[in-house]
């Protein structure tokens, strides 16, 4: 692919009581992060089945070593994980490469 995406999708477990907490710290870093030149799209969804449960869901350009060497240590990122610990109990990524879309035009396939 010469214009490769990834995807990552985010699993937060918040803890008690935390979720909406949790919920504006991470709306603070999507605005931060949606200025960025490889940002694509983030969704964020809450689990029916799992009330403390929230799910981010970013498309973003490049590969994941592109995202990892000049997204991950960005200042504002390094301030939002000082947060997790208080705000979060389990947190779990996923890393994708989209390889169809139907209905949208996020991806670039």
């Amino acid at each position: 692919m010469s214009n490769p995406q990834v995807q990552l999708n985010i699993r937060f477990k918040a803890k008690p009581g935390k979720k909406e907490e949790f919920r504006k710290e991470l709306s603070s870093l999507i605005e931060e992060m949606s200025s960025e030149k490889a940002f694509i799209s983030a969704i964020v969804s809450d689990d029916l089945d799992q009330p403390d449960d929230l799910i981010i869901y970013e498309t973003w350009q490049g590969t994941r070593d592109s995202w990892l060497a000049e997204e991950f240590n960005k200042p504002y990122r390094k301030n939002y994980e000082g947060t997790l610990g208080d705000l979060i109990m389990d947190r779990s990524v996923s890393w994708l490469q989209p390889k169809g879309e139907w209905g949208s035009h996020i991806t670039n396939v």
